[in-house]
């Protein structure tokens, strides 16, 4: 009798030894993991031939840099989602947005009116203005030099509208590209007569190429935005933290290092 009761307090004590092995902190362990591993990756479109909002620096690796890079990058970490960047030309990014293949555009990418009527915008970023190129000493130094002229554009940018704006008063050929080097080396090789650049992107071409040269044209429309699909639930939450970084400096502090580099 006294074997059975001892087997049997040995059982009780077994029992109770397995059931605190079982709420042991392992579970909690598990349940972070899982919840990391289910954290949203939301993916961002772009252009990555834009610098500085957005390009390639071989001297630092592969991955596309830029302004638009780390401003996507600090909303989305304080929103508490994965980010992944995905490079496409420019005139299929609206497109991709449509269909489901990104989920949000930053490309310097302006909030125009045309635009609105396919995706909804966040709040203006980044004001830019238009620059000519053409090559030193072509004698194009304001818009009606460029009577008679091929104008190239980057396919599907403001600028292409606002190339095509100009042609309705100064008589000119316009002929678009996907990326903003195709532009540059278009002019290099006479097939173009110019080419209309976002002025701070033009700045870095002008820099590194001492055989082109620019000028400033009138302020661009809108203003860089995020875009993302209409009635998009992103929209509200992107809006205030974007807001609160603006107002905080942190936008300004990243366009400013950027610029520096340059």
């Amino acid at each position: 009798m006294k074997k059975i009761v001892s087997y049997f307090f040995v059982s009780i004590l077994l029992m109770g030894l397995l059931a605190a092995c079982g709420t042991s902190e392992e579970p909690s362990s598990n349940g972070s993991e899982k919840k990391e591993s289910e954290k949203k990756t939301l993916i961002m479109g772009t252009s990555g031939d834009y610098p500085p909002f957005e390009y390639i620096d071989t001297a630092k690796g592969d991955d596309i840099i830029g302004i638009d890079i780390d401003i996507a990058k600090a909303v989305t970490e304080k929103l508490g989602y994965e980010f992944e960047v995905r490079d496409m030309d420019f005139g299929g990014l609206i497109q991709a947005l449509q269909s489901g293949q990104v989920d949000f555009v930053m490309a310097a990418m302006s909030a125009t009116e045309e635009r609105k009527q396919s995706v909804d915008f966040s709040e203006v970023y980044y004001t830019s203005k238009h620059m000519i190129i053409s090559k030193k000493d072509s004698g194009i130094t304001k818009v009606e030099d460029l009577k008679g002229k091929k104008i190239g554009a980057q396919l599907g940018s403001i600028q292409e509208e606002k190339a095509n704006e100009l042609a309705e008063t100064v008589e000119m050929t316009v002929e678009n590209r996907n990326r903003i080097p195709e532009l540059i080396q278009e002019i290099k090789a006479g097939r173009f007569d110019a080419v209309i650049i976002e002025d701070t992107v033009a700045k870095g071409y002008l820099d590194n190429n001492p055989d082109i040269e620019g000028f400033t044209v009138e302020d661009a429309d809108g203003g860089y935005a995020i875009a993302m699909p209409k009635n998009s639930e992103l929209t509200a939450d992107f809006n205030k933290v974007l807001k609160e970084m603006i107002e905080n400096g942190e936008v300004d502090a990243i366009i400013k290092k950027y610029f520096e580099e340059q």
